[in-house]
C-alpha cells in the first residue's frame, strides 16, 4: 500500500513540475505556431542558475525567482533579436530554437562541467511529512502546491484580464486578432517571457527532485511535447491535465514496467495524434 501511495504522490508532484514547464511551452506553441525547442534548455539553465545562487549562500526561493527572471530575460532576447527576424519562416524558427538549445547545453557543460549538480531542498522542508504512519517528502508536496497556485494564477490572467483575452484571441485566430487591432507582436514577447520565466523557475524547483545535469534539457523537452500534444496547443487546461497524465504514466511506467516505460508514455500521444490531432482540449482548426 505504501508503494502505491508514494508513487501516486511522486506522480502528482512530477505532474505539477511538468505543468510549470509545459504551460508556457503550450502557449508559445499555440500563439507563435512553432515548437520552441529551446524550452528544455531554458529549464536546465534555470536549474544551473538557481543551484549556483543557492551554493553561494542565497535563499532558495529568491534563487527560484532570480532563475526565472534571468531565463525570462534571455527569452526576450531570443524572441526579439532572432525569432522576430524570422517571422513567417516557421522552419527557420524551429532550426534556430534547436540551435539555441545546443548552444545553451554546451555553455552549461563548459561552465558547470559534466558532473551532476545537487540542488538541496530548503532546510525547513527536508523533514518528511508524517500522516497516519506514512512519510511523505514535504518538498514534493510544496512543489505541488506551487504548481496548483501557478495554475490558478495563470487561469485568472487568461480568463479574467484583457491581456488573457488578447492571448486567447491570438491563439484562436491570429489573423483576425491582427485585424481588430490586437498587438500580436507584443503578445509574442509577453508569452515568450512568461514561458521562459516559468521554465527557468521550474528548473530550480525541480532541482531537489531531479538535480541539474547535462542532458536534463533533452530529458524534459520530449515530456513537454507529449503534454502539449495530449492537451492541445494553446490550451491551459490541456497543459494542466496533460501534465498530470504524463506524470502518472512516467512514474508508474518506470516503476512497474521499466522495459516498456517509453512505450507506455508515447502510446497515448500516438493515439491522440491519430484520433484527436487537435488534442484533448485543443480547438479544431477550421
Amino acid at each position: 500500500m505504501q508503494f502505491w501511495i508514494i508513487q501516486t504522490l511522486n506522480s502528482v508532484a512530477f505532474g505539477g513540475l511538468l505543468f510549470l514547464l509545459s504551460s508556457g511551452f503550450s502557449l508559445i506553441f499555440g500563439l507563435m505556431r512553432i515548437p520552441n525547442l529551446a524550452h528544455g534548455a531554458f529549464f536546465m539553465l534555470g536549474a544551473y542558475f538557481g543551484a549556483t545562487f543557492v551554493d553561494q549562500g542565497g535563499n532558495f526561493w529568491l534563487a527560484a525567482l532570480a532563475a526565472g527572471l534571468g531565463v525570462g530575460l534571455l527569452g526576450i532576447v531570443v524572441e526579439r533579436l532572432l525569432l522576430r527576424r524570422l517571422a513567417g519562416n516557421e522552419q527557420g524558427q524551429v532550426l534556430v530554437t534547436l540551435g539555441i538549445s545546443f548552444i545553451i547545453a554546451d555553455i552549461c557543460l563548459l561552465v558547470w562541467t559534466g558532473d551532476p549538480v545537487t540542488v538541496p531542498a530548503p532546510s525547513e522542508l527536508r523533514a518528511p511529512f508524517l500522516l497516519k504512519g506514512f512519510a511523505f517528502p514535504t518538498y514534493r508536496l510544496v512543489v505541488l502546491a506551487i504548481a496548483l497556485a501557478a495554475a490558478l494564477l495563470l487561469y485568472l490572467v487568461m480568463e479574467r484580464t484583457r491581456l488573457g483575452a488578447m492571448i486567447r484571441a491570438g491563439v484562436d485566430d491570429m489573423e483576425m486578432a491582427r485585424g481588430v487591432g490586437i498587438p500580436v507582436s507584443l503578445l509574442f514577447t509577453v508569452v515568450f517571457l512568461l514561458g521562459a520565466t516559468l521554465a527557468g523557475a521550474g528548473g530550480l524547483l525541480g532541482g531537489p527532485m531531479l538535480n541539474a545535469y547535462p542532458g536534463l534539457d533533452t530529458d524534459m523537452l520530449p515530456l513537454a511535447l507529449i503534454v502539449v500534444i495530449l492537451g492541445g496547443a494553446g490550451s491551459l487546461l490541456g497543459a494542466f491535465v496533460g501534465s498530470f497524465i504524463v506524470g502518472f504514466l512516467y512514474n508508474f511506467g518506470i516503476a512497474l514496467f521499466p522495459d516498456f516505460a517509453y512505450f507506455i508514455l508515447f502510446l497515448p500521444m500516438l493515439l491522440v495524434l491519430v484520433f484527436m490531432p487537435q488534442g484533448l482540449f485543443g480547438r479544431v482548426q477550421l
